[in-house]
């Protein structure tokens, strides 16, 4: 063990005792008064139409904000199938409204008991290309089907078949293939050509579907009512999982019943941070999300960044991210699997330490920031965000990590295997798909949930109750960072969703912003500073946000305009849908 590591939990262990105790917050205390008005009716921000209509029904019919995660979870599975799926995992954010219980179910992959710390390597140690993210090693165990019973058992009000209904009547009677669904394939079109479960089910006749072309997918309604049926053993056990453990085997990979039959949900316990008077309820590892938030926010708490005007506020934004994504690639990992010094890396003296090393006058090159072992040579998930009309709340990301995971579907699942492998570091300071680089913390190991940069997030200010998150690969922490600071700025839902964006990784050592995203002269300014500035890159990130104002009870759904013709407004057939 080093030296820092060593500091670093002797330090953590000092801080514990006052992380432990409850943070105070605003909104809590205001959802004690009696000031506060019930939302005026649920809300629902997802990714696609039906998937949020599937949410609504499903509250019609007298469930609750968890029972419409189920169905919009699923629905997405197979309208965005590109994106996510129970094929893969995800994180589900919860709070209950009539005791205020907060949880964090981790529904993440994990690797299988046969995984090796090497597995990804030649015999000179160097990474086989694309082993970790094409065929079927590079497939994790699915937690996201787990996911959806444990919220139906633990926290729902309907039983699971009624959730499930939505989907599963969908995928028998047709969807309209979208303008997403179209550009995602053509990404990785040759993948999917080279397996035939995949040929089939999203390149029939040879080719894409057109956007419009009517869609059907028996096989994953059939998988459904298998799961709805008979719960965890409808998934885990039985003819999935043996059809699952078959087709990964035949095609050279190492899944085992056992790895199906061992996968668990864990409930984890969401970091609380305070800032600007509100607390910020988000994920623990293994999300890097909470942790890299809590930093960079401690690190924002001594600024007043309205006053330092437009190239300063970025600077110092960018400076904070800068030194919290250099410690996600040393520290973080599986909590089950590495000690993490969560308390350390969270606490407001281990922040005004990193704030110490920032100049407002000139950027820090990243190569001057100690701690990683050497430099390394599309962002397809989903989040959807629930406030249901009794105030319950759900912040739920989900993932088959790449557009169309693995690019593997077992005939007769029908649905795409994830390649969350590739989210482990499959060597020191090599960069992942991503360009994210980790140490040993979050190497492959058997059993071991690879990071994520997932982060759904509830803002609980004084006024407002928010639920965001996006996908985004490496940039979800940069954008829900800057979604919160939009939401204590005062600005509506739809804003924040639509808000132009911009992100440092610490490595590569660049400051990216989508177009129009910073002024010609902020960029002027930045660079003077020493900022390497990419400006005019495409728009990353489909952030989707609900809120909830306190004091008359008023909703509003945001939904990110970058996708719009899948999240609102794509055309439906009434005769087919209603």
């Amino acid at each position: 063990m080093t030296r820092l590591r060593r500091v670093g939990m002797v330090l953590a262990l000092t801080l514990a005792a006052a992380l432990v105790l409850p943070v105070a917050s605003a909104a809590a205390d205001a959802s004690a008064a009696s000031a506060v008005v019930r939302p005026a009716e649920p809300v629902i921000a997802s990714a696609h139409r039906l998937a949020t209509e599937a949410g609504h029904r499903v509250l019609a019919e007298g469930g609750n904000a968890f029972d419409a995660a189920i169905a919009v979870s699923a629905t997405l599975g197979l309208v965005e199938p590109e994106s996510s799926g129970i094929g893969g995992g995800g994180f589900f954010l919860l709070r209950r409204a009539s005791d205020g219980h907060v949880v964090f179910v981790d529904a993440r992959e994990r690797a299988p008991m046969a995984a090796t710390r090497d597995m990804f390597l030649d015999g000179d140690g160097q990474p086989i290309p694309e082993r970790s993210i094409n065929g079927p090693l590079a497939a994790g165990i699915p937690g996201l089907p787990a996911g959806l019973v444990h919220l139906a058992e633990r926290y729902g009000r309907l039983p699971l078949e009624r959730s499930l209904m939505p989907a599963i009547e969908l995928a028998e009677r047709g969807w309209p293939w979208g303008a997403k669904n179209q550009t995602m394939i053509g990404w990785r079109q040759k993948v999917l050509e080279a397996d035939r479960g995949a040929r089939a089910l999203f390149l029939p006749g040879g080719k894409p579907p057109a956007v419009g072309t009517r869609m059907r997918n028996p096989d994953y309604a059939r998988t459904l009512r298998r799961l709805a049926r008979d719960g965890f053993d409808g998934f885990y056990r039985g003819e999935t999982a043996r059809r699952l453990v078959d087709g990964v085997r035949r095609a050279g990979g190492i899944w085992t019943l056992e790895d199906l039959a061992a996968y668990r949900v864990v409930e984890r316990e969401p970091l609380r941070i305070a800032y600007r008077g509100a607390e910020i309820v988000t994920a623990p590892p293994p999300s890097s999300g909470g942790v890299a938030l809590a930093q960079m926010l401690g690190i924002l708490s001594a600024f007043d960044l309205a006053a330092l005007g437009d190239a300063g506020r970025v600077h110092a934004i960018v400076e904070a991210m800068r030194r919290a994504y250099r410690d996600r690639a040393i520290y973080l990992g599986d909590p089950d699997h590495v000690e993490i010094p969560v308390a350390l890396l969270t606490h407001p003296a281990y922040a005004a330490g990193l704030r110490a090393g920032i100049s407002l006058e000139r950027a820090t090159p990243s190569d001057l920031l100690p701690g990683i072992s050497a430099k390394p040579g599309s962002d397809q998930t989903t989040h959807f965000s629930i406030i249901d009309a009794e105030g319950n709340l759900a912040a739920v990301t989900q993932t088959v990590n790449l557009p169309f995971g693995n690019g593997i579907v077992i005939p007769g699942t029908g649905f795409v295997l994830n390649n969350e492998m590739d989210d482990f570091s499959v060597k020191p300071g090599v960069p992942n798909a991503f360009g994210l680089i980790g140490e040993d913390a979050n190497a492959v190991a058997p059993g071991r949930r690879p990071l994520s940069s997932m982060t759904p997030t509830f803002v609980l200010a004084p006024d407002r109750v928010t639920v965001l998150g996006t996908p985004g690969g490496s940039r979800i922490i940069s954008m829900v960072l800057l979604g919160i600071l939009g939401v204590l700025d005062g600005h509506g839902a739809q804003d924040i969703a639509a808000a132009p964006r911009f992100h440092h990784q610490y490595l590569p050592d660049t400051l990216s912003a989508e177009p129009g995203a910073l002024a010609p002269d902020v960029i002027e300014a930045l660079k003077a500073k020493g900022h390497v500035v990419s400006q005019g890159e495409r728009t990353w990130g489909n952030m989707q946000v609900a809120s909830w104002w306190l004091g008359d009870g008023r909703v509003e759904a945001g939904f990110d305009p970058r996708w719009k013709s899948a999240s609102v407004d794509e055309p439906s057939d009434g005769a087919i849908f209603r």
